[in-house]
């Protein structure tokens, strides 16, 4: 059995609460504690063969800096950033080649946890797989590069533990933090779709399924 030290202040990252129900950030947004759960290992299966097919790498985003997170897609679209921009693309940049098709199994658990908060027909074309390592972060953004608004962003998260930040509808708001784990699900539509969120660098807090990784993957429908 792996051995793990936490490297986490007392104060920083408060241990998972497993009598924990839904948390609700919003009018339209929550955390499903451990939603994800049941799904792992088949999650984790699927996504051994998208990596195979369209490997993890580190986009530059438009003003040339190389970001810290890792990321493959999978689905009709794949999201992409380079100096030209932030787009979606059915090619993968990086192989020449259509992006892996999206597995049932990620299907299923996104459109379950979508309508078990209100989203009934959820249905992504896109699923966005980031790998974060100790010290990645995601600055605070705005999920836009859609075209249509309606269909909520659900986001699993899979290994370490990771501080999320979910501010308000301007980057000036300031954000509330709220402590992931594995196997958690955060689902924002509505009035929430389109508030700034990120994830604030991570601690080396190895996790025993996934050691020093953090696996999170972003559903989203693109039009």
């Amino acid at each position: 059995m792996m051995s793990t030290i936490s490297l986490f202040p007392p104060d920083a990252l408060p241990a998972p609460d497993t009598d924990a129900t839904d948390l609700q950030l919003g009018p339209g947004a929550w955390v499903l504690r451990g939603y994800a759960l049941d799904y792992v290992d088949r999650v984790l299966t699927q996504l051994r063969q998208i990596r195979r097919q369209s490997p993890f790498r580190h986009m530059v985003t438009p003003g040339g800096y190389t970001m810290s997170v890792a990321l493959t897609c999978c689905g009709a679209a794949g999201w992409t950033a380079d100096r030209k921009g932030y787009r979606y693309a059915a090619i993968d940049p990086e192989t020449g080649q259509p992006w892996p098709a999206m597995p049932d199994v990620f299907l299923a658990l996104a459109r379950q946890a979508a309508e078990h908060c209100g989203y009934a027909g959820f249905a992504p074309d896109s699923c966005l797989i980031n790998r974060y390592v100790p010290g990645a972060r995601l600055s605070l953004h705005q999920d836009k590069d859609e075209t249509d608004f309606c269909a909520p962003i659900v986001s699993v998260s899979l290994g370490m533990p990771a501080m999320f930040q979910f501010g308000g509808l301007k980057r000036s708001d300031r954000p509330e933090k709220i402590p992931l784990f594995h196997g958690d699900i955060v689902v924002w539509g509505g009035p929430d779709r389109l508030r700034y969120h990120g994830v604030m660098a991570l601690k080396d807090n190895p996790h025993p399924l996934l050691g020093s990784n953090r696996i999170n993957l972003t559903f989203r429908k693109t039009g």
